[in-house]
């Protein structure tokens, strides 16, 4: 038996189980890292482990990073203390291949995790002495698109922004004000240039980054907390870029099934983590072998050579591209499909869903179909190719232990980007009209069937949790399975497909709001309606049209 947390006197017994080990000097890494990092990374979860950690590693077993990461935690500091400190910031990669085979290695390039809360003053005066460190090039963040958001549907600030907006960045709480405070400590240490990434999984994420501290900064400046010249240090691109990104690589919650292998394979502690605040994280990420990470080549005050690593380095346009192929088009929309359709119809598993012929034919009409003729290629990366990976590679993969539950969380705040788009493309190109678009009106209809809560099969389910979820499901509280008074149902949704801040467009202006209430008039006729409208669109709408090479 052999544990992760002493893996240096174990490094026989780990080859032999062939685990891959780090080439390099980890110890002088780490040092380096907690004395004086170049990177900084926010949101120690699992997106973090199985894939930034790695990029780091094979950057340091190339000479090419001499200074460990350093993860900051904003949100859960059980994170921090359950799963970085015991194990010395390590952890386990588990890439699991469609094969069935699965590569392991040691990621051993994070120096140390840190509990980001201006409450734990010893852990947050050791970040503001990295962000007052000329030495500091650049931060990336994974924390969820829903992190950045600033406002309400009504507009209105958070209480937590509202507040911290009053009292200024001694007192930050939400994390962007605890970011805007760090970089106002940069920007008093000498106006000190730096990148700050966003990796997470949105279109324009960087804009979006750009935004909420400005907003924040400017909130302050007004009320003379800060002086009018931190927001234009942060909007002074050779001193703060918000470089944009693209990132895709399926990083699901740690699997049992895993954990278990790990087990038999030797390690005595693997056992998976669920914390107060319902995070769920390993000493080991759980990960598909194909990934994509590009990202907006611009760093002020220099980086290392990411592209040793994979990274693909592009201009603005191009990272855009790329990622508007992927959020609109080529992934995004179709994990939220059978998100959504898979929650109705039972299903804990999306490989699982990806045996069933009606839900591929969805996710095929929406991305082959109405998708692809109206996304720009970026050139870097072919979309019809990506597509084909998608459905036929990843998805399917029955050792990635990925759930429809699991994509479903925070769906109203996804949909704006992942349909909203395209519907946008079909009412600005003269050769495309909304109306003729059905599978995405099919699968907004099956959320706001979704958010009755009540299954295919007529049973209560639990939805994932959405920050918008208890204000929809009050609004839709007069729709019952069986409900097929159009007025009560008109009534109930209208505010709700008129919000052009949910879907990105007014879907009635779009001419798509009474085809969605159609949809899912049909899919509360009863137990089974869900299944007999889908199967119905396609019959009508879509039929066998897909070649064997799709």
């Amino acid at each position: 038996m052999f544990c992760l947390k002493k893996w240096q006197d174990f490094r026989e017994q780990l080859a032999e189980a062939s685990i891959e080990l780090p080439q390099f000097d980890v110890d002088l890494l780490k040092l380096n890292g907690k004395e004086s990092p170049i990177w900084l990374h926010f949101g120690g979860g699992n997106l973090y482990r199985g894939f930034h950690a790695e990029v780091a590693q094979s950057l340091a077993q190339q000479g090419a990073l001499k200074s460990g990461v350093v993860v900051c935690e904003t949100f859960d500091e059980e994170i921090i203390s359950k799963a970085y400190q015991p194990y010395q910031a390590n952890s386990l990669e588990v890439v699991m291949h469609e094969d069935g085979s699965l590569e392991k290695r040691i990621l051993a390039a994070t120096a140390t995790g840190i509990d980001c809360n201006p409450n734990n003053e010893k852990d947050f005066s050791k970040i503001i002495r990295y962000f007052e460190s000329p030495t500091l090039q650049f931060t990336t963040f994974t924390i969820t698109e829903k992190g950045y958001a600033l406002k309400d549907p009504q507009g209105n600030f958070f209480s937590t922004v509202a507040s911290d907006i009053k009292q200024g960045p001694e007192n930050a709480s939400h994390t962007m004000s605890i970011v805007a405070a760090l970089l106002y400590r940069r920007f008093l240490a000498g106006s000190l240039p730096i990148a700050m990434i966003s990796t997470d999984n949105f279109s324009q994420n960087g804009q979006r980054f750009q935004d909420s501290l400005t907003i924040i900064a400017t909130e302050w400046a007004k009320r003379d907390l800060v002086p009018a010249t931190f927001p234009e240090y942060l909007n002074n691109p050779k001193k703060v870029a918000f470089p944009w990104s693209m990132i895709d690589r399926i990083t699901p919650n740690p699997s049992k099934a895993v954990c278990d292998l790990l087990t038999e394979v030797g390690f005595e502690d693997m056992e998976i983590i669920h914390t107060a605040k319902g995070t769920n994280i390993a000493p080991f990420a759980n990960t598909e072998a194909v990934h994509y990470l590009v990202i907006e080549d611009s760093f002020p005050n220099g980086r290392p050579q990411l592209e040793k690593a994979g990274v693909i380095l592009a201009n603005r346009t191009t990272v855009d591209k790329a990622d508007v192929m992927k959020v609109t088009t080529c992934l995004n929309p179709l994990h939220t499909a059978l998100a959504v359709m898979g929650c109705l119809l039972g299903y804990t598993s999306i490989s699982a869903e990806m045996q069933d012929s009606d839900l591929v034919a969805l996710i095929k009409e929406i991305g082959y179909h109405e998708g692809l003729p109206v996304v720009e290629s970026p050139k870097i990366i072919d979309p019809k190719q990506f597509i084909d990976e998608v459905i036929n590679k990843r998805l399917p993969n029955p050792f990635i232990p990925d759930a429809p539950q699991r994509i479903a969380s925070d769906t109203s705040q996804k949909v704006a980007i992942r349909f909203g788009e395209t519907i946008k493309k079909y009412q600005a190109l003269p050769d495309r009209n909304p109306k003729d678009l059905h599978f995405i009106p099919l699968v907004l209809a099956a959320w706001l069937r979704y958010l009755l809560a009540i299954d295919d099969n007529g049973k209560p389910f639990k939805p994932s949790p959405d920050p918008l979820l208890e204000d929809l499901q009050e609004k839709l509280s007069a729709v019952t399975l069986g409900e097929r008074n159009t007025t009560i149902i008109h009534q109930a949704v209208v505010s709700i497909l008129s919000n052009d801040i949910i879907f990105g467009v007014d879907l009635y202006q779009a001419g798509l709001g009474e085809k969605v209430e159609n949809c899912l008039i049909e899919m509360l006729a009863g137990e089974g309606a869900v299944r007999a409208t889908l199967k119905i669109y396609l019959e009508k709408f879509g039929g066998n049209r897909f070649g064997n090479d799709i």
